[in-house]
């Protein structure tokens, strides 16, 4: 896979249908960071979820095993982390099916 195959991939995730079937990934990462707030008694946001993430997806990666998905995933997550970070609006005009 190149780089615009993985981009495109990537942007397919987070530009695509999901929303519909989980909500925003502002919305279901602050669920996350809610859970996992409570859960670990230290407070996380929307933000640690998707770097965390993006972590997890490093190491499935950093194992010598990776494979295309796990790199398209970690864009993904770059994605929704600049979104909520810059406070880039995450209503899309448009829905992508495939």
């Amino acid at each position: 896979m190149n780089r615009p195959e993985c981009l495109e991939e990537a942007r397919k995730c987070v530009c695509g249908d999901r929303p519909l079937d989980y909500g925003t990934p502002e919305s279901s990462f602050s669920a996350i960071a809610k859970l996992w707030s409570c859960y670990k008694g230290i407070e996380f946001s929307a933000i640690d979820i998707a770097l965390m993430m993006a972590l997890l997806k490093i190491a499935r990666i950093q194992t010598g095993v990776a494979k295309a998905d796990s790199f398209v995933d970690l864009a993904g997550y770059a994605a929704c982390g600049c979104e909520i970070a810059t406070g880039g609006q995450n209503a899309q005009k448009e829905v992508i099916r495939d």
